[in-house]
């Protein structure tokens, strides 16, 4: 494997990331800001706390998660997207490298912007609530994990899309709604019991329960049923992508 072609790809896409850093901090900022507001000011005066924690500190790993689910994905699907478009994915294709290489490259570089924009949400949350972080390390872990998993599906997402308005399509019809009904906002022990069980069926609840473990130390589903999702979520992502690069599906037809 080649070190000097993954940093090559990943030094290009990081690149284009910070030409535009200022909008890339101030957004995250912002729209953390205005969820406090309305999440944490309105929602919060009604509701003291949800197991134990505040509810304006409880939100914060479920919009860590928002920002990170969808930041990743949409990062990765128009990075591999964007070659493939005006067709220099075919020197790509034709160089001396292997699709773990490019995986890498164009994953890593997504991975890092959506992680970046997880510290910044994380770094903005102190400012309005006081956060106790149980477990730091198992927190740092969840989330470079679900930056990974979430970047690998964005470059199948990217792979897949025929145009620019596919590239949207999943993060706003699939992934958004998944998290704001996987417990985001709210324990899932609040729903009626039937509603509890359907629910177990979002893998995304397995991510936010598992990432809210790490800072209460409490979940609404065990840590090793999460880690179990997310390990399994990215083994399929990897087998989609090996399966996309050794049939050509999408790059070469």
């Amino acid at each position: 494997m080649s070190l000097n072609a993954i940093w090559t790809i990943y030094v290009f896409e990081m690149r284009r990331f910070f030409r535009t850093i200022t909008q890339s901090f101030i957004s995250p900022v912002l729209s953390t800001a205005l969820y406090f507001v309305v999440f944490g000011a309105a929602i919060g005066s009604r509701i003291d706390e949800v197991e134990g924690v505040s509810y304006g500190a409880f939100i914060v790993p479920g919009l860590i998660m928002l920002s990170v689910m969808t930041q990743a994905t949409t990062n990765a699907s128009f990075g591999i997207y964007f070659p493939k478009f005006i067709g220099t994915i075919y020197e790509l294709l034709s160089a001396p490298i292997s699709f773990l290489e490019v995986v890498a490259g164009y994953v890593g570089a997504a991975a890092t912007k959506a992680l970046f924009i997880g510290v910044v949400i994380l770094v903005t949350s102190f400012f309005f609530v006081e956060i106790q972080i149980a477990h730091p390390l198992a927190m740092i872990a969840f989330l470079i994990l679900t930056c990974v998993s979430f970047a690998l599906l964005g470059f199948i997402i990217g792979i897949w899309a025929g145009n620019f308005e596919q590239l949207q399509l999943i993060p706003l019809l699939v992934i958004t709604p998944l998290v704001f009904l996987g417990g985001s906002f709210y324990s899932i022990t609040m729903l009626p019991p039937v509603w509890q069980t359907i629910t177990l069926f979002n893998p995304v609840v397995y991510l936010i329960s598992g990432f809210r473990w790490s800072f209460f130390g409490q979940a609404d589903v065990g840590i090793g049923a999460s880690l179990f999702a997310i390990a399994l979520f990215t083994a399929i992502c990897l087998m989609v992508i090996w399966w996309i690069f050794r049939t050509g599906w999408r790059i070469r037809q």
